[in-house]
């Protein structure tokens, strides 16, 4: 018997409509309004980090706008037509053609466009050009297309798609109806991951989930993907996915451990930081990984102790807030600052070191010493400690001179007395 094909999950659950586009809710409903109301723009430019959706965004306009059905309702093609959906989808349509910009950047594939451009759609309505990673054109290339998208023909529509919107040319942008996506939420994430868990009959605590759609920055195409390799895992053990297996397949440190290594910082502990920092090592921890964690747990630290009660996100459990609690009370701000600021330092190293562990193991040394070092406000208090304590033994010293002098001034004034009290005796005899 024949194995069925596997599928990608990242490819399997892409969105195929408007109402399978998670996290884009605003650009959904101005777009199904533009749709519905015939008020389409000549060019669409998408904009967006990785993985957020701005190629399927832009094949489901294609499909809207090409479709004789009700495609905004789910109403497919009618038997006997051509399915303009699906031809889109498995990248077969004759009118919807998809090109990318990375690969075909020169003046002369623009040019080829713009002559293809001329000619009425073959079975659609619109004839649409998919110009993905566009910002890779060369500014010939935007020049050729810029008469084009001044007075372009009605039938012709152009979606331009591009991680990087400020390499594009404003006399380009600004003929444009420009969408930018914006990264799902945790939140989003963890419900769309657990809907597709369910559907594949995978086995993975919601933990694990948690921590799939945190280490994804929102990208749902990196999220999927980082499920489909935490369900193979559970395929072939038949166990459930837990927090701890996808830890390790991240290289993601714990985060209670974090929490307990930087507690042992700031209690200026050498030995037991740099012990807890290599079993952490030992488990095959990735260096920027934690470097970054470190970051964001001062980030929860500093909010919790200037603010009071702070919004976190899903990933944080109970304990982990308490001993975020109990840290922030015992640290100064102008600590937490510092930490940051030389924590940021190495992650910068990290490009120019072969081995990122050495800057880690450097990290918390330079951590400790920060630890050790007295405050501005300290140094600041003992100078006027100090300064207090000179000018106070140099009034005792002039004091002691103004004493001096006073007892001089005095003994000179009893001479002087005793002198003019004490008259010569004048003799009456001549001779004397």
């Amino acid at each position: 018997m024949e194995k069925t094909k596997y599928k990608i999950l990242a490819l399997k659950y892409r969105p195929k409509n408007f109402k399978e586009l998670i996290g884009q809710d605003i650009m959904v409903e101005t777009l199904v309004n533009s749709i519905k109301s015939n008020r389409i723009a000549q060019a669409f430019m998408l904009t967006g980090e990785r993985g957020t959706g701005k190629t399927s965004t832009a094949r489901i306009i294609s499909k809207s706008l090409t479709c004789t059905g009700n495609f905004l309702e789910g109403v497919k093609c009618e038997t006997g037509e051509i399915c303009h959906c699906e031809e889109i989808t498995n990248d077969k349509h004759l009118d919807v053609t998809e090109c990318d910009a990375a690969s075909r950047t020169g003046v002369d594939d623009v040019r080829q466009i713009i002559d293809a451009a001329r000619y009425k759609p073959t079975t659609a309505k619109y004839k649409i050009y998919i110009i993905d990673e566009c910002h890779m054109l060369s500014r010939s290339a935007w020049n050729a297309l810029l008469k084009t998208l001044e007075e372009p023909p009605d039938q012709l529509k152009f979606i331009f798609c591009t991680t990087e919107p400020k390499k594009i040319p404003l006399t380009i942008a600004s003929r444009c109806q420009t969408f930018h996506l914006h990264r799902a939420s945790i939140k989003v994430l963890f419900d769309h991951l657990k809907k597709i868990s369910r559907i594949e009959n995978g086995k993975i605590s919601d933990s694990a989930i948690k921590l799939i759609a945190k280490a994804s920055t929102g990208s749902v195409r990196d999220a999927i993907s980082l499920l489909d390799r935490a369900l193979v895992n559970q395929h072939v053990s038949e166990k459930e996915v837990d927090e701890a297996t996808v830890r390790k397949m991240l290289g993601v440190a714990d985060r209670s451990k974090i929490l307990e290594l930087l507690k042992f910082i700031f209690d200026g502990d050498q030995k037991k930081s740099i012990e807890s920092l290599k079993q952490m090592i030992d488990e095959g921890l990735d260096a920027a990984s934690l470097k970054n964690d470190i970051l964001e747990l001062l980030y929860f630290i500093l909010q919790k102790k200037n603010l009071g009660d702070f919004e976190s996100d899903l990933t944080i459990s109970e304990s982990e807030l308490e001993m975020i609690d109990v840290i922030s009370k015992d640290v100064r701000t102008e600590t937490l600052i510092l930490f940051w600021q030389f924590t940021l330092k190495a992650l910068d190293e990290d490009k120019i070191l072969t081995n990122p562990l050495l800057g880690l193991e450097m990290l918390v040394i330079r951590l400790l010493h920060l630890k050790g070092m007295p405050t501005y406000e300290d140094l600041i208090n003992k100078s006027i400690s100090s300064q207090t304590n000179d000018i106070s033994t140099q009034e005792k010293v002039i004091k002691k001179i103004l004493n001096k002098e006073s007892e001089i001034t005095q003994i000179s004034k009893n001479q002087i007395k005793n002198t003019t009290q004490t008259k010569p005796e004048l003799s009456l005899n001549p001779k004397d």
